[in-house]
C-alpha cells in the first residue's frame, strides 16, 4: 500500500473534476467529451440521473477531496497492517451514492470488491479508473457480478432486502445499511434566504436520497404559504417525466381518498405522523414545544439519518441547505465504517 499515492490520486481526481465543470462545451479536449457522454449515458440509462444533478454530486466529491480533508480525516484512524477483500453491495438511488465506501477501503488498506447498482453503473468506474491512473496505480479494485470469496462486506438495500443480506452475511463481519429519511424544524423566524435552503435539501436529487427532507416539524401557527414561495425555485422539477407520474399518482389518491392536503402544483404538503413520505409529497406535523420535537426525533432515531435545523435549537442538526453537503466523517446510519474497516 503506498497510501501516499493514493492521497495525492484523489487530490488530482478532484482538480480533474473541477477542470472539467468549470469549461464550456466548447472549450473541452477529447478527455472532457469521453466525461460528458459518460453522464449523457448515465442519464439515458437512469433518467433520474439528470445531468445537472450527476454534475452538483461531482462538484460536492470535487470540493470534499481537499489535501486537509482527507489528512484531516484518516489521521483519525489507524490503517490496516494487512489487506482484506471487502465486498460492496452499492446503493443507485443518488448519483456516486456508494463512492464513499469505496474510498474508505481503499484507503484503509483493503481491496473493495464492487457490485454496482444497476442504476449507477458508469460514474464509479470511471473515477475509480482515473483515481488509479492519478495514483501511479496504487489503486486496486474488482467488478462483480456476485460477491465471493470476500472478508466482510458493506451492502446498502431497503429494509426488506436488508432482513435478506443480515441473513445471508451473518456468518461474515458486516454493515447492513437500511431505509432511513432526514427531517426538518422550522423554528419560525428563519428568513426567505433560509427557507430556499431548505428547498435544497427537499428537491435536489428530487428527494431521493437518506439525506432528502420528507419529514418537517413546524410551529404551531405557522403559515404554510411561507414554505410554498421557498419552493418556487425547484419548480421546474415537475417537468421531469418520472417525477411528474409520481405527482400525477399520490394527488390523484389524496383526491379519491378525500384527504386534506396542499398543492403548489409540483409539490404536496400533507399534515401526517408518518416519517417517510411519497415522492412528491411533505409530511408535516406542528408542534407547542421543543420537547416535542426532541421526543419525536429520539422516537424515531433509528430511521432518520440527519436532521435539517437552526443550530439555536441544540438539536444535532445539520444547517438548512447543507443535507446534501456531507463531510468524509459523516457516515450513513451513523455506523463509523473507517472504524469497522480498521478492526476487520
Amino acid at each position: 500500500m503506498n497510501i501516499e499515492n493514493q492521497v495525492l490520486g484523489l487530490i488530482r481526481l478532484s482538480d480533474y473534476i473541477k477542470a472539467f465543470l468549470s469549461k464550456k462545451s466548447e472549450n473541452y479536449n477529447e478527455n472532457d467529451v469521453d466525461f460528458e457522454l459518460l453522464i449523457k449515458k448515465s442519464e439515458i440509462e437512469n433518467p433520474w440521473f439528470t445531468v445537472e444533478n450527476q454534475k452538483f454530486a461531482l462538484k460536492q466529491w470535487a470540493d470534499l477531496l481537499t489535501d486537509e480533508n482527507i489528512n484531516n480525516w484518516l489521521k483519525e484512524y489507524s490503517i490496516s497492517k494487512i489487506s482484506k477483500r471487502v465486498g460492496l453491495i452499492l446503493a443507485g438511488n443518488i448519483p456516486l451514492v456508494g463512492f464513499h465506501d469505496v474510498i474508505s477501503v481503499v484507503l484503509s488498506n483493503h481491496i473493495p470488491i464492487i457490485k454496482l447498482s444497476s442504476k449507477d453503473r458508469y460514474m464509479i468506474p470511471f473515477l475509480l479508473k482515473k483515481w488509479k491512473e492519478f495514483s501511479d496505480e496504487n489503486v486496486t479494485f474488482e467488478f462483480v457480478e456476485r460477491l465471493e470469496n470476500f472478508d466482510a462486506v458493506i451492502a446498502t438495500g431497503s429494509n426488506n432486502t436488508a432482513r435478506y443480506l443480515e441473513y445471508y452475511f451473518k456468518n461474515h463481519l458486516h454493515i447492513i445499511r437500511k431505509n432511513r429519511t432526514s427531517v426538518a424544524v422550522i423554528k419560525g423566524d428563519e428568513t426567505e434566504d433560509e427557507l430556499k435552503l431548505l428547498a435544497e435539501d427537499i428537491f435536489r436529487y428530487f428527494g431521493l436520497g437518506c439525506r432528502n427532507v420528507t419529514r418537517l416539524l413546524i410551529p404551531q401557527d405557522y403559515v404554510i404559504d411561507r414554505l410554498f414561495e421557498s419552493f418556487i425555485g425547484f419548480q421546474d422539477i415537475i417537468n421531469h417525466n418520472k417525477y411528474a407520474n409520481n405527482y400525477d399518482y399520490n394527488r390523484a389518491v389524496y383526491l379519491l381518498n378525500q384527504e386534506k392536503f396542499w398543492d403548489n402544483n409540483f409539490v404536496m404538503l400533507k399534515e401526517d405522523d408518518k416519517l417517510f413520505s411519497p415522492l412528491s409529497v411533505i409530511n408535516f406535523s406542528r408542534y407547542s414545544s421543543l420537547d416535542e420535537v426532541k421526543d419525536f426525533i429520539a422516537e424515531n432515531e433509528e430511521n432518520i439519518q440527519c436532521v435539517v435545523a437552526k443550530e439555536e435549537l441544540g438539536l444535532n442538526s445539520v444547517a438548512l441547505g447543507e443535507a446534501q453537503n456531507p463531510g468524509l466523517d459523516t457516515y450513513a446510519d451513523n455506523v463509523d465504517t473507517m472504524k469497522f474497516l480498521s478492526v476487520i
